[in-house]
């Protein structure tokens, strides 16, 4: 069997102990006889399951007792209909625009009532972090919406815009778990678990309590409701029980191999190796503003569309995958998430060394 180094931005690569776990215990999970697939969410092993799995998130990202965990379908775009659909009264809400995933939500949220774009760098292709200091919020604004992490574009946000008072919400799909944060710092946090946490199909959404009402609008569907959600535990209907059970084995690993701090570590250490050869390279160079780098996606290009596509051709026959850039950014993107291993970023910056030594 062979195993790659992938750097696809998500589905994204899992920690291999993880994977191990779960493959010993596909056809027979504990003394269940059957696997966590074919158990009822209703059964005893399962709770167990589920409740674990909230325990250990809540010890990782120290989560403070007034906010609910919830463990959702659809995706972190379901959120985009969600969360207006459940904080809007007055049906306003500011938004930092700053890539692809903003602009869903923002069209989204327009679909329920006023926005606000109150910063942008979609003027440089969303290359940088609009400055957030002097940003006059909405008085009316029911809500603060960021990206904290852009996949496509490989910005990260590193100081959170003053909301003055008002709610801030933040999409973490790409970053959630790879660095310290204080869940205080915000009212609702929402992350699609497919990049740092376990497979597609599962979503994670933090929550403070007291946002968690009846007083949503009138037409949102029932499985829309996040009331719904957290009265009945995430069991509603059916959850993602699988994805749920993997994404509790990330958690556990993730608190045996040091926590979130040895994981921003790790995460700084390869970061910076692929960061400080891009700055030194004669053929790459990296697409961002130094200071709004991401830790988890870093997007590259040569000056040559077909130096480009040779690149990711033979990265490809050097088992490195998924490394072309996103159609409207194209070049290169290497996302490395917590659980790709630093010896996969030096394994990228030695085939880039070689790579540019026959192709200068």
């Amino acid at each position: 069997m062979k195993r790659v180094y992938n750097f696809s931005a998500g589905p994204a690569v899992l920690p291999v102990p993880v994977l191990e776990k779960a493959a010993s215990e596909m056809l027979c999970y504990g003394n269940s006889g059957m696997s966590v697939m074919e158990m009822s969410h209703r059964s005893k092993e399962f709770k167990n399951i589920i409740d674990n799995a909230e325990a250990d998130l809540r010890k990782l990202m120290s989560i403070p007792k007034n906010y609910k965990v919830l463990f959702l379908q659809g995706g972190a775009t379901t959120q985009f209909s969600m969360i207006p659909l459940n904080l809007f009264k007055n049906k306003v809400v500011d938004f930092i625009h700053t890539g692809a995933w903003s602009k869903k939500a923002i069209a989204e949220a327009k679909r329920y009532g006023k926005v606000n774009v109150l910063a942008s760098s979609e003027d440089k292709n969303f290359t940088y972090i609009p400055n957030m200091d002097n940003i006059e919020i909405s008085k009316d604004a029911d809500y603060v919406h960021i990206v904290q992490n852009n996949t496509i574009y490989g910005t990260r946000i590193t100081k959170l815009p003053d909301t003055k008072g008002k709610i801030l919400v933040s999409d973490m799909s790409s970053n959630i778990l790879s660095e310290p944060i204080n869940v205080s710092d915000f009212d609702l946090i929402f992350a699609g678990a497919q990049k740092n946490i376990g497979p597609a199909g599962t979503t994670i959404v933090i929550i403070r309590e007291d946002l968690i009402t009846d007083q949503y609008q009138e037409c949102t569907p029932i499985m829309l409701q996040y009331k719904i959600h957290a009265d009945k535990g995430s069991m509603y209907n059916t959850p993602p029980t699988y994805g749920i059970y993997i994404c509790g084995l990330v958690f556990k690993h993730i608190l045996a191999t040091g926590g979130i701090e040895a994981m921003y570590k790790a995460n700084l250490k390869k970061a910076n190796l692929l960061y400080d050869y891009l700055d030194n390279s004669k053929i790459f160079r990296g697409t961002v503003a130094k200071k709004d780098r991401s830790l988890m996606n870093v997007t590259f290009v040569s000056d040559s569309e077909d130096l480009n596509a040779k690149f990711i051709t033979q990265a490809k026959e050097n088992n490195l995958v998924n490394l072309k850039g996103h159609r409207s950014v194209g070049g290169m993107r290497a996302s490395i998430y917590n659980a790709m291993p630093y010896e996969g970023v030096e394994a990228l910056v030695n085939f880039m060394k070689k790579f540019e030594s026959e192709n200068l």
